[in-house]
C-alpha cells in the first residue's frame, strides 16, 4: 500500500510538487547532502528563496551597496549567487559569483551575459586553489548560505574559503545562533558561526552589526531571522 502510495505521487506532478516540501520537513532522507539539495531545487524551477526576493532583498542591497561605496570596494567574490537575482539589486563594479549548483551558474551566466563585470564559476575548492589570483577580492560576501551548511564538514571548508579569499572584508548575512527551530526544514541548521570565526580566525574583527530592518515576527516570506555582519582583517 505505501509503495503504491509513493509510486503514485511520483508520477503526478502537482502531488510531487506539494509532497516535497512536506517530506523534506518532516526529516525525509537520513543522509542529507546540501548540495544535492540546491542542485535539484534549481533543476526543478525553484528559486534562492524569499530572503532575494522582495523587501528582504532590497534591504540587503542597500547594505551591501553603501557599504560597497563607502569603502571603495572593487571586487567581490559571492560564495553562494543563486538565481541571480539579489545580484540584480547589487552595484558592484567587478563580481564573481560562485555556487555548489551548476543551474545556479547556468541561470546567472544567462541573466548576466551582456555583463562583462561579472563572471560565474561552480564552487569547488580545488578549483579555487589551483586559480587562487582570480579569486581575490576586497570583499567576500555570504548571503543566507551559512545557516543552509547543514553537514559540519561542508561548513568548516565554506568558513575557510570565505575568510581565505578575502583580501580586507567579509560581510555575512546570516542568523548566528546554536538554536534551532522546534520544526525546521532538513536544510536548514543554525549555527553559532561567530564562535567558530573567533576560534578559528583571530586575526579578523567584528567591525559592525546591522540588524534586519524586517526581524522575523510571523510572515518568513516578508521578514528573516538574518541580521549582518561585517569583518575586516586586521592589518
Amino acid at each position: 500500500m505505501i509503495t503504491a502510495l509513493k509510486q503514485m505521487v511520483r508520477n503526478n506532478k502537482v502531488l510531487s510538487t506539494l509532497a516535497k516540501p512536506i517530506y523534506s520537513l518532516f526529516g525525509g532522507n537520513k543522509k542529507f547532502n546540501s548540495k544535492n539539495y540546491w542542485e535539484e531545487r534549481y533543476v526543478s524551477g525553484g528559486n534562492s528563496g524569499a530572503g532575494s526576493y522582495g523587501r528582504l532583498a532590497r534591504f540587503k542591497a542597500d547594505v551591501i551597496n553603501d557599504f560597497v561605496k563607502t569603502n571603495e570596494i572593487d571586487s567581490v567574490v559571492d560564495f553562494g549567487c543563486g538565481d541571480g537575482h539579489q545580484l540584480s539589486l547589487l552595484q558592484i563594479p567587478n563580481y564573481t559569483g560562485l555556487d555548489v549548483s551548476e543551474r545556479s551558474v547556468q541561470l546567472c551566466k544567462g541573466k548576466f551575459e551582456s555583463d562583462e563585470g561579472k563572471s560565474f564559476y561552480r564552487y569547488n575548492t580545488q578549483y579555487l586553489r589551483d586559480n587562487a589570483p582570480l579569486f581575490q577580492a576586497d570583499l567576500t560576501l555570504s548571503l543566507d548560505v551559512i545557516y543552509h551548511l547543514v553537514e559540519d564538514e561542508v561548513f568548516e571548508q565554506y568558513m575557510h574559503d570565505l575568510f581565505t579569499y578575502s583580501k580586507k572584508y567579509v560581510l555575512i548575512y546570516s542568523s548566528d545562533t546554536d538554536k534551532q527551530a522546534e520544526v525546521q526544514a532538513r536544510h536548514v541548521r543554525h549555527r553559532k558561526f561567530s564562535d567558530f570565526i573567533k576560534e578559528n580566525y583571530p586575526s579578523w574583527s567584528l567591525i559592525s552589526e546591522i540588524v534586519n530592518e524586517y526581524p522575523l515576527e510571523n510572515d518568513p516570506q516578508q521578514e528573516s531571522f538574518a541580521n549582518f555582519y561585517i569583518y575586516r582583517k586586521d592589518s
